[in-house]
């Protein structure tokens, strides 16, 4: 069966790299069509349409600034979609783009599976109503959206979370620590700072402060492959700090503690068991509108999923360099704050399941398509 598949950000390339593995697994004659990042491109063989890194706008007032691009590519995607003529397109979270997709795609005769719900229990629940009329089939990855979308009478399909398949499959470099030139001695302080050019120059300044204030451990950046070192040294200048790319696991195994972009690495960075402190810094305008818009008490997956504070998090105004070292400095100094971190992950971990959600997802594409 021919599959179009389509995520617009870093996490949703991860995500469709292992669907796309799946589905090549469990049918032998797959084709494949990608809108998506370097990690669909190899698993499927295929160059994208568009890069993930000319698609991740986030916040309202970058999206505003950003509509002219935005119309380019969702006018490129549709005209290929009408060439394509796949069996289904798979859309990958992104709602912005992908449910606007949807609508199209269901327009013109195109099964439509939505694989990583859009996150409509935290704001705008009317998009419920589109999402019923426009996505044929539902594969959610949070067990609380289940109970989300039985209020509202749509049949959704639980599968898991994908992020412990990519967690188990990887096998952790030993030597991390030597290949990078890091010194045995100090202990890391892992710096996520996201994956988007307008988190990454508002946050990073915040947390790269850490250098200064623990002067006994090292502090090393995960580099997001859209970027390179350069564009991380004009943002901490001198600092002699270390950027490792493509080593995101690898890193946070090796570390004592982590200051964590509000998104999916806060999830992983859980699941890797390294005590955290989730910041997140935006256009004030767009943190203005999002906080009346927003239903959920929190911002970080871990604190969403366990439904209660599990790890801390400083937004906007309380992300500071001051704030970041005070919690970190509790995360590796204080043994029952980090016990109590721990304990939080151990109930997150059994609310998540088991790993499989990228077979049990192409399983279920596959069945629906072979039943329609």
């Amino acid at each position: 069966m021919k599959y179009y598949i389509i995520a617009g950000e870093a996490s949703g390339d991860l995500h469709g790299a292992n669907l796309i593995k799946a589905l090549k697994e469990q049918d032998q004659e797959a084709e494949f069509h990608i809108v998506g990042g370097s990690l669909m491109e190899a698993e499927s063989g295929q160059k994208a349409l568009i890069h993930t890194s000319q698609m991740a706008f986030m916040g309202f007032v970058e999206v505003v600034m950003n509509l002219s691009s935005i119309a380019r590519n969702l006018r490129i995607v549709k005209e290929d979609l009408l060439r394509a003529r796949p069996d289904t397109v798979i859309l990958i979270d992104f709602p912005g783009f992908n449910l606007k997709i949807a609508e199209f795609a269901k327009k013109h005769g195109i099964t439509t599976s939505y694989y990583i719900s859009p996150k409509i229990w935290a704001w705008n629940q009317k998009r419920v109503y589109k999402i019923k009329k426009v996505v044929d089939h539902m594969f959610c990855i949070l067990p609380f959206e289940v109970d989300f979308y039985k209020e509202y009478h749509y049949k959704v399909d639980y599968v898991g979370n994908p992020l412990l398949d990519a967690i188990s499959k990887h096998e952790i470099n030993a030597n991390f620590v030597a290949d990078h030139g890091l010194s045995p001695k100090e202990d890391i302080i892992a710096l996520l700072p996201g994956s988007r050019k307008m988190e990454i120059e508002r946050i990073l300044p915040e947390m790269a402060e850490l250098y200064h204030k623990f002067p006994s451990h090292q502090v090393v950046i995960a580099g997001a492959p859209n970027f390179d070192e350069a564009y991380y040294r004009s943002i901490i200048g001198d600092l002699p700090i270390k950027v490792v790319f493509d080593q995101t696991y690898d890193l946070l195994k090796h570390s004592v503690a982590a200051v964590v972009t509000s998104g999916t690495a806060t999830l992983e960075t859980a699941i890797l068991r390294v005590p955290q402190v989730v910041v997140y810094k935006a256009n004030p305008i767009s943190i203005a509108i999002a906080r009346k818009l927003i239903k959920v008490r929190f911002i970080s997956l871990v604190n969403l999923i366990n439904d209660y504070l599990s790890v801390h998090e400083l937004i906007q105004g309380d992300c500071t360099a001051s704030n970041i070292s005070d919690e970190i400095g509790e995360l590796i100094t204080n043994a029952a704050h980090r016990a109590s971190v721990l304990e939080n992950y151990d109930v997150l971990r059994s609310k998540l399941g088991d790993p499989g959600a990228s077979a049990r997802t192409a399983s279920k594409i596959i069945a629906y398509l072979r039943d329609a």
